[in-house]
């Protein structure tokens, strides 16, 4: 047993967080599958998962992590919480791209909004947890990009690593200790506005410009298109990055290229207005950044 994280793991049922063991040292639930079910104890009347299990009972928070020293998991759904993930680049992608927490300063920039304030934990990546208090009588679920590149949430389904767990890549600690703040309306509307869309058929706009240019603008539209699940945003994104230098070399028109990602983001299930701020936002960040034709 670790007394640290059997603390944490009580500290944060006080809050009325249901906290289920990761294995030690891991994000991984500690928790048996369906197919390893026996169909007993708390399994009784059917198998019961992390979300299920999850528990702010002290009794069985002292029981489990008296038996090993599991990192604290949260169900963020049956906490009441919403937690937006702030992602760190992967190492492979470009120096140049920002991080969540950029991405979604952005995002409130662009919606007029200050960066709320709330309780907030430092992921053991570098990145960031923001806690919120989901609003009352909405079903939030988890979304992948959806709000802005390298921003996630965890509500419904979801869960996050508490405080005072440890990874390989570090720890988890909390950073600004207060009382989840209730999550802001309009976040909450953009969340229930980026709900899973249909893929609908892209029709090709007339694209003009030169031939490097137009084939790499296709290009990227076609991985816009394909992009898997919970990955449209961000994909959107990183191609519209990827094409700006072109815009901002005089190859192709910006608003040509603004047109052709318009149709397939919305084609790949975007909406309308998420696709209008990430372009703007990349193809603004790429233009700056460009380096000279030469040396690039």
């Amino acid at each position: 047993m670790n007394a640290n994280l059997l603390n944490a793991a009580l500290e944060a049922a006080e809050h009325g967080w249901h906290v289920f063991p990761l294995f030690p040292g891991t994000k991984r639930p500690a928790l048996h599958g369906e197919a390893a079910c026996t169909r007993s104890g708390v399994c009784v009347d059917g198998h019961r998962k992390w979300e299920q299990r999850a528990t702010t009972d002290p009794a069985r928070i002292r029981a489990t992590w008296e038996r090993a020293p599991f990192n604290v998991g949260i169900a963020t759904g049956p906490s009441g919480l919403l937690v937006v993930d702030l992602d760190l680049p992967k190492r492979q992608r470009s120096s140049d791209t920002p991080d969540g927490a950029a991405t979604f300063a952005a995002l409130c920039e662009r919606t007029g909004q200050p960066v709320p304030a709330t309780h907030r934990v430092r992921t053991a990546s570098g990145g960031g947890h923001r806690y919120f208090a989901a609003p009352a009588g909405t079903r939030l679920g988890n979304t992948a990009g959806s709000l802005a590149p390298l921003v996630d949430t965890r509500g419904w389904g979801g869960y996050v690593v508490g405080a005072g767990s440890t990874t390989p890549a570090g720890p988890y600690r909390v950073t600004h200790d207060s009382a989840p703040a209730e999550l802001p309306q309009w976040i909450t509307n953009l969340l229930e506005q980026s709900a899973p869309r249909p893929v609908v058929p892209f029709a090709w706009p007339t694209i003009s410009g030169s031939r490097t240019a137009v084939a790499a603008l296709e290009g990227e539209c076609r991985t816009v298109v394909g992009a898997p699940e919970g990955e449209g945003n961000i994909t959107l994104n990183r191609s519209a990055f990827k094409v700006g230098r072109f815009v901002a070399w005089g190859d192709i028109a910006r608003h040509v290229v603004e047109e052709a990602f318009q149709g397939a983001g919305e084609a790949r299930g975007l909406t309308a207005a998420e696709c209008r701020a990430t372009i703007r936002s990349a193809l603004d960040g790429s233009i700056r950044k460009a380096r000279p034709r030469d040396a690039a």
